[in-house]
């Protein structure tokens, strides 16, 4: 049988040999490391910014609020220290337990989970509320990764191969879709791409694609709220008058679109946010369109580069010169995630996206997503730490 590495996949699509790069243990990428950095930057001014208005409908202070967010952030960074330091084989091992713990958190969510906007995506445990989704996306995509490292030898087998995972990718995204269709559907597409890097047969995926679109429209069909905003981002290409304020579901995206407009090329000012009395939940889900009003284009386009150096980064260079199948996988996986969900917030609040309810990793207020970002970055750093050296490829 001839065996084909995951690295030639990685290796095809960027367009060099992963074969010449000696493999040698080093420090971390820090490139990686100053762009979580400079996002968190970007997070703490943004959020303080924007959240004074909140503070008051919950009647207590902005300060107090960005001191919390602050806390998160450096318990975020100190998840992705210690995740850094971890072997990543050592955190694969579990994988299997993460996904049982974390298909029990999502139906207890479904039970027992805190409504808030109109969908149960929180849960409560000892005063402690965290959004079970985000549990189940890291588990999942270190699960796949896994099966599909194990399973290279048969990897275009379908009862092998494809059933076992396509178990774990229909049951975790089915029951976040429930309520969280647009997690769903990210975390479906990133598992497709983690398929294909992992060398599963094409025409398996065209199957699973076909699955997964039957599903969504299914998802879909039970939701009047989800219906009006597909319909709402399909009928703002229309031309409305400047002093007609919509109502209802394209309220926010109207909203964001103002704040975007308004800061032009170089921003309004630091603080000086007008927008943030309108937009619904403009520290989290549209902080991108107060950035975009603060610091202009000229701040909301370096926001964007930041996502691509993660992207370049994570994939041209991590997971194209892991020392392991496995760490390829997962430095894919892990950079996708990251880079999606801060793509997909910016493409809602400019209106390239229908609205959606995804944060914006290390920039948008939370916990859960901040300290499962910090994870899968921890993850990320330490494979740069067991990459093949690239010198050969220049000196060698």
């Amino acid at each position: 049988m001839i065996y084909t590495s995951p690295h030639s996949n990685i290796s095809n699509i960027i367009g060099t040999s992963a074969e010449d790069i000696d493999t040698r243990k080093q420090g971390s990428d820090r490139y990686l490391l100053m762009s979580v950095v400079i996002l968190m930057t970007f997070g703490m001014l943004a959020v303080y910014s924007s959240i004074a208005f909140f503070a008051e409908t919950k009647s207590t202070t902005a300060g107090t609020l960005i001191v919390g967010h602050l806390v998160k952030l450096g318990i975020a960074f100190f998840v992705m220290l210690i995740a850094s330091k971890m072997n990543y084989h050592t955190i694969a091992k579990f994988s299997r337990v993460g996904m049982v713990i974390s298909l029990l958190l999502l139906l207890a969510v479904l039970a027992f989970g805190t409504e808030q906007f109109g969908a149960k995506r929180w849960l409560n445990v000892g005063g402690f509320s965290f959004q079970p989704s985000m549990v189940a996306t890291v588990a999942l995509m270190i699960h796949v990764c896994v099966l599909l490292s194990e399973k290279q030898e048969y990897i275009k087998d379908f009862k092998k191969t494809f059933l076992p995972i396509m178990f774990w990718v229909i049951l975790t995204c089915g029951l976040i879709g429930i309520e969280d269709f647009s997690s769903a559907a990210i975390l479906m597409g990133i598992c497709l791409v983690i398929m294909f890097v992992g060398r599963v047969s094409v025409i398996q995926l065209g199957s699973l694609v076909a699955i997964g679109i039957l599903g969504g429209a299914l998802l879909l069909g039970q939701s009047t709220n989800r219906q009006d905003r597909i319909e709402q981002y399909l009928n703002q290409i229309k031309e409305i008058p400047s002093e007609h304020i919509i109502q209802g579901s394209g309220y926010q995206a109207q909203q964001a679109h103002i704040a975007i407009a308004k800061g032009e090329l170089m921003g309004v000012g630091i603080g000086k946010s007008s927008q943030r009395d309108f937009l619904p939940a403009p520290y989290n889900d549209f902080i991108f369109a107060i950035i975009a009003e603060e610091y202009g284009l000229i701040g909301a386009m370096s926001l964007i580069f930041i996502f691509t150096l993660i992207l370049f980064r994570g994939i041209v260079f991590i997971a194209r010169n892991a020392e392991d199948h496995l760490g390829s996988l997962l430095a894919v996986a892990c950079t996708l995630t990251i880079v999606f969900y801060g793509f997909v917030n910016a493409g809602v609040a400019s209106g390239i996206l229908p609205v959606t309810g995804l944060p914006m990793p290390f920039v948008s207020y939370g916990g859960t997503s901040m300290l499962f970002a910090g994870l899968m970055v921890g993850i990320l750093l330490n494979i740069s730490k067991h990459n093949r050296d690239r010198r050969t490829l220049f000196y060698g």
